[in-house]
């Protein structure tokens, strides 16, 4: 090894980066003061390891990568504003800061929020009311002209939709925020860009360097071997993978739709745009990204090309550089997968601590949903206890719904346990949600029916889903209570909890979702409404259903944010032989114990108190309803019908 690639060997056995890199980097940071660059140098030390590691199991001659990856690390963390070094010093000091329990989401459109950017800073007390941490604005950087995926086909990552304002405007919101105690988080999309993305346009202009930023093939044999293993994910209006496009001269690989062009992430040069994007949003004072897509970034023959493990190693890249560089910023993976590939976005084996520090938990939210549809916990009891534990630092969003469709990703394996099959199930749950199953209160809508595959997916708001009705009405008190037991399950499992825009105002599917331009084939646009006006000023008002459903969310993220037993480092356990109806999880932390009881039936259901007490719950008191837990002569607990109880120990003032 020449001595400009000289390197030690750091703490803990990592292996700091090499002599030249450091004067490369260090060149960089010239005009920065001492404290600064010493600062960096100790990033730069403390993550190269994992940056060079990442890099090694997917490119060729990694070592040149890294040192260019750390320049521009360099270069972003020059440029970074004074208030945001100070926000990684902070986050530095407080790396849990995800995993605390005062953490609560809020995720919504901003136009459909309020109007603009501007328009989110003034609405940001309807926010700070329901106790909101963490807002995810859905995508907001400059997408294509006409359908774009409802924004999902980028055609510029560093410019802002004119409607909703500017970068001035996106920097300004995110400093409001910050002020406000709030995290902004949004979207990058990695998978793909929409067709007119300058590289898009470079590459039918025939220009080398940019179609190889793609998958294009000059015939059939490639994408027909392909497509032999791969899914469609949109097959009502987005049928196979390839779309032939005249100007390439070639099939492009197009997952979603025709007009978004996935990546070619085998090239370098992909990654390093990409790390610039990173890099770039994270000095407007974004603090989370969503990685949209990410499961389909590596491409590879007889396999469906998802969750492939070079996946892994790439985010394991991405987020050692924003380690280095601005380590503020998180990474949240957008891995809608099954059970079993679940976990590997929050890392394991090799990559465990070192890739995405948030996941969707998309199996809770699908047994959540199965559980209040059947009245029974069996299965989401064995499909929960059979997940694979998560790295310590790794941290789930929890939600009863996004702005997505509901895929019912029951596995098959789960569902013979309990002595179901995957493929009725997940039939018996389109149709119980569509409302077209014999007893459904249900109100949802039926998504991309593929006839082939059976695959039937729902859309609906939470408040439809649960079969609450518009208005005052019949059936207004249980749906309601079914609603706020979703979002209670959620909220007590771990992780950071996550309401979609409206459901805290028991918001109905929109009735006239067809008739916006562009959303008359995607009935998604139902449960993503506007919000109503006149619910968000009547939110105070507990005469009212939004005045009921929004204090109780707000008292959800009261309660938790006072119980260290939602801490997300402690793992939610579920207790085995239980009534069937009733799912109970026990949390183990030092500060103490808490056993989460649900009710899913519209029944009151028995639960021994012996077994809060072998929990190590002496005195229970259920902290969400605010009494003791009283027992009768016979040692049982009535849990009344869709009741959500956080036991814990009885508060010594209590």
């Amino acid at each position: 090894m020449s001595p400009a690639r000289s390197r030690h060997v750091g703490l803990n056995g990592r292996v700091a980066a090499p002599t030249d890199v450091h004067e490369a980097t260090s060149a960089i940071l010239a005009e920065l003061t001492p404290q600064r660059r010493t600062s960096f140098r100790l990033r730069l030390d403390r993550w190269y390891d994992d940056l060079l590691g990442g890099l090694a199991a997917v490119y060729p001659d990694p070592e040149a990568l890294a040192g260019r990856l750390a320049a521009a690390a360099a270069g972003g963390y020059r440029d970074r504003p004074e208030e945001l070094h100070e926000l990684d010093e902070r986050r530095l000091l407080e790396p849990d800061w995800l995993q605390h329990p005062r953490m609560f989401g809020y995720a919504c459109y901003a136009d459909r929020f309020a109007g603009d950017l501007p328009g989110v800073a003034r609405r940001l007390d309807h926010l700070t009311d329901l106790g909101v941490t963490y807002l995810h604005l859905m995508p907001l950087l400059q997408p294509r002209a006409g359908d774009n995926d409802g924004g999902y086909a980028v055609q510029d990552y560093r410019s802002v939709r004119p409607d909703l304002g500017t970068v001035d405007d996106l920097r300004a919101l995110a400093g409001t925020l910050r002020g406000r105690g709030i995290s902004l988080v949004l979207d990058l999309v990695l998978n793909h860009v929409a067709r007119e993305h300058d590289w898009a346009v470079r590459a039918r202009a025939g220009e080398p360097r940019y179609r190889d930023y793609f998958h294009i093939h000059p015939d059939r044999e490639l994408p027909d071997a392909y497509e032999e293993h791969l899914p469609e994910v949109f097959p009502d209006f987005a049928p196979g993978s390839f779309t032939w496009d005249e100007e390439a001269a070639g099939w492009v690989w197009t997952t979603f739709n025709s007009w978004q062009w996935d990546l070619d992430w085998s090239n370098p040069a992909v990654l390093e745009e990409f790390a610039d994007i990173v890099l770039f949003l994270a000095n407007l004072g974004v603090e989370v990204l969503r990685l949209d897509a990410i499961a389909f970034l590596w491409k590879r023959m007889g396999t469906s090309s998802q969750n492939q493990p070079e996946v892994h190693a790439i985010i394991q890249a991405l987020r050692a550089l924003a380690r280095i560089a601005c380590p503020a910023l998180a990474f949240k993976a957008e891995a809608i997968v099954g059970p079993r590939d679940l976990v590997q976005y929050l890392g394991a084996g090799r990559h465990a601590g070192r890739v995405s520090d948030l996941a969707y938990h998309n199996t809770l939210m699908v047994q959540a949903w199965s559980m209040l549809a059947t009245g029974e916990t069996g299965l989401a009891r064995h499909a929960l206890a059979s997940l694979p534990p998560t790295p310590a630092a790794g941290t789930w969003i929890t939600y009863v719904r996004c702005h997505d469709d509901i895929g019912w990703a029951i596995d098959d394996r789960d569902a013979e346990a309990v002595g179901l099959t995957g493929f009725g199930h997940r039939r018996f749950l389109a149709d119980w949600y569509a409302g077209e199953f014999p007893g459904s209160w249900a109100r949802g809508l039926v998504f991309q029916d593929n006839p082939e595959t059976g695959d039937r997916r729902t859309s609906g708001t939470a408040a439809a889903l649960c079969g609450l009705p518009d208005g005052e009405a019949p059936g207004t008190d249980v749906g309601l209570a079914r609603l706020f037991l979703v979002h209670a399950l959620v909220a007590g499992w771990g992780g950071i909890p996550v309401v979609w825009s409206g459901d805290e105002l028991a918001q109905p599917n929109d009735p006239a979702w067809a008739e916006e331009p562009g959303h008359e084939a995607d009935n998604r646009w139902a449960h993503r409404p506007p919000l109503d006006e006149d619910r968000a000023s009547a939110r105070h008002d507990l005469r009212t259903v939004p005045g009921r459903m929004f204090a109780a969310l707000a008292h959800l993220a009261s309660v938790r944010a006072g119980l260290p037993q939602l801490h997300a480092s402690v793992p939610s356990q579920v207790l085995e032989e239980t009534d069937p109806g009733v799912l109970a999880t026990v949390r183990r932390h030092p500060g103490g114990t808490m056993v989460g009881l649900y009710n899913v039936t519209s029944e009151s259901r028995p639960f021994p108190v012996s077994r809060l007490h072998e929990a190590g719950l002496h005195a229970p008191y259920d902290a969400l309803g605010g009494h003791p837990v009283t027992t009768g002569a016979d040692g049982v607990v009535r849990i009344p019908a869709y009741a959500a109880w956080w036991v814990v120990e009885r508060p010594s003032d209590g």
